[in-house]
């Protein structure tokens, strides 16, 4: 009975309230800022890909910290047993199937579970959920009780007794600044001898400020602010999961471009282990000089050692992937091979129209005389990707959606607010003030033989007052109220320099689009153009009609060639990611997933 009355809830029953509050505002926000809601938990699943990679692949790791907080030994006095919830089963990974292979899908959904500083931004908006139930709990009903006992020994005969109280309270502050605040108790009064007497008390108050302080848009200050801070969080959160998107889709994109150059450095050396063996051939039948079975032998030692480095430098890369999405770096894994196939389709797709017309600037019809001017065709603006738009409709969509932006645009509000309540604080407080008491109660031992209490209005106390308090001494608020005025100043900065950033990140990524797009073409028939040129030379070199120096040149040809079109396939998709997230457009769901943007379907 006592632990109920000392304890109305259990820690288990407080946790969980404050979650569904916190739900239940973050659901509203949602609602209010994107028209939509969309799951929202903080509560990180514990059988994570990080937790199943350790477990499966017997990494090593420091303790039970490395698994996650439900495998923590509870200290002593722990209030809640069962929580953090112990994970549960989950199908194991197939050892025999590694390294454990994972498509970008796969990459952007491990990153929203497992990497840490995407759970801390989502806790940011969860604490500031729990901030405005804190502000909004300012303005409703507070309860209050209390109960008291007090053992008295006075040392004559009879004397002896004890005195038990309790009471219980609301108080309730308005918008209007106004406190209201009402209270009623009993006492009662029992001597050992069994007589008894008790006595009730009422006490009622109100407070109104007039002048300083007064106001809904001065009291209701804190909660306005609270309100929007949530805003402001999830906004934050939305911009925070399409750049967390792009980077790991980068990253993502980048291990396959050097995966990609690990097999073109692959082919390259074995194609020299190929030439310099028919050098060594071609030498001792007489057919070739021996400076220049060096040179091939030369060219198949430095291609090893740049496949070498290629293969560390994508092992370097896996590792950093592996990191950005939470991963243990010691974890097997690789990435889907299947990825650059379809990117390389996606990408193309858009230069099919262009392929028809000619690549780039290359004459494909008759090639005029040599001592006619040449011209140089300018940059292929008309078959632009669908990302690749018109830089003034970039813009505008980047400032209806760009989160940060509208984050910075309301951020000049709350400045201007800030100024208003600043001001206020330099007026003169004027507060009036009422309370009603009424006491019967018996709490001495001498007065417990008297007649019981009642509450008696008649013999109420009444008072009221006024307090004047005259600005005087207004230095502190004074330098508040300039040093609003700066930080206004400084909030339409930050607005103006959010602005230009946006236009400078999409004028740039269209200019990397447009230049990754012309590497495409022009790179596609250099690859084409070199390994014609590498078949050529080495029908040359076996009629002895060219030497190994010009098949070594062509085959250095070839890789370079290659490696450029992996790198302009990869920037090219990149860079639409970029343009999507630097618009806001680019949607990202409560899993990681993206939805990218289509302008036909948008418009």
């Amino acid at each position: 009975m006592m632990s109920a009355l000392l304890a109305c809830k259990s820690a288990t029953e407080h946790r969980e309230e404050a979650d569904k509050d916190a739900a239940a505002i973050i659901a509203q926000k949602q609602k209010q800022a994107f028209g939509k809601t969309e799951p929202f938990s903080i509560v990180q699943p514990a059988d994570i890909l990080r937790r199943r990679l350790i477990e499966a692949q017997k990494l090593l790791y420091v303790g039970p910290e490395s698994l996650g907080t439900d495998q923590l030994e509870p200290i002593e006095h722990w209030p809640e047993p069962d929580y953090p919830q112990q994970a549960t089963p989950a199908e194991a990974l197939d050892e025999s199937a590694e390294p454990y292979r994972i498509s970008l899908l796969d990459a952007l959904k491990v990153g929203a579970r497992n990497n840490r500083d995407y759970q801390t931004r989502k806790e940011a908006v969860f604490v500031a959920a729990l901030d405005l139930d804190l502000a909004r709990n300012s303005f409703r009903n507070i309860y209050s009780g209390s109960a008291d006992a007090l053992a008295v020994g006075t040392g004559g005969a009879g004397g002896d007794g004890a005195i038990v109280g309790a009471d219980v309270g609301v108080s309730r502050m308005l918008k209007t600044g106004a406190m209201l605040a009402g209270a009623i108790g009993i006492d009662l009064v029992k001597l050992l001898s069994g007589d008894s007497a008790f006595g009730l008390f009422t006490d009622l108050s109100v407070a109104i400020p007039l002048l300083r302080g007064s106001g809904k848009h001065i009291v209701g200050e804190p909660l306005t602010q609270s309100e929007r801070n949530v805003m402001y969080a999830l906004r934050d959160f939305e911009r925070f999961k399409k750049t967390f998107a792009v980077d790991v889709a980068s990253d993502y994109l980048d291990v396959l471009r050097q995966a990609d150059r690990v097999r073109n450095a692959e082919e390259n050396y074995k194609g020299l282990i190929v030439l310099s063996r028919r050098t060594r051939a071609l030498a001792a039948a007489g057919r070739l000089r021996g400076l220049e079975v060096d040179q091939a032998r030369q060219d198949e030692l430095s291609a090893r050692d740049n496949w070498i480095a290629t293969v560390q430098t994508l092992e370097s890369r896996i590792d950093a992937l592996k990191v950005s999405l939470g991963l243990p770096p010691d974890a097997r894994i690789e990435v889907s091979p299947d990825e650059m196939q379809r990117m390389v389709a996606i990408v193309r797709s858009n230069f099919a129209d262009a392929e028809e017309a000619g690549v780039g600037g290359i004459e494909t019809g008759d090639v005029p005389p040599a001592d006619e001017a040449p011209t140089i065709p300018g940059l292929d603006k008309k078959n632009r990707g669908p990302m690749e738009l018109d830089e003034e409709v970039a813009f505008r969509i980047a400032f209806d959606n760009r989160q940060d932006l509208l984050v910075r645009l309301g951020s000049v509000y709350d400045a201007q607010r800030k100024v208003v309540v600043a001001a206020d604080g330099l007026r003169a407080g004027l507060t009036v003030e009422g309370r009603v008491t009424t006491s019967g109660a018996r709490n001495f031992l001498a007065s417990a033989f008297l007649p019981d209490g009642q509450l008696n209005f008649n013999d109420a106390i009444y008072n009221a007052s006024v307090l004047l308090d005259l600005p005087f001494e207004r230095t502190a608020e004074r330098i508040a109220y300039r040093e609003s005025f700066i930080a206004l100043e400084d909030s339409v900065r930050q607005v103006q320099a959010t602005e230009d950033s946006i236009k400078l990140a999409v004028r740039e990524s269209l200019r990397q689009m447009l230049s990754d797009r012309e590497g495409v073409k022009i790179q596609v028939e250099s690859v084409r153009l070199a390994q014609d040129r590498v078949e050529s030379t080495n029908l040359l070199l076996e009629a002895g009609r060219a030497e190994v120096r010009d098949v070594l040149d062509a085959q250095r040809s070839l890789l370079a060639a290659q490696n450029s079109l992996t790198d302009s396939l990869v920037s090219y998709r990149v860079s639409t990611l970029e343009m999507q997230r630097d618009m806001g457009v680019l949607q990202v769901d409560s899993e990681g997933l993206w939805t990218e943007y289509v302008p036909d379907e948008q418009s």
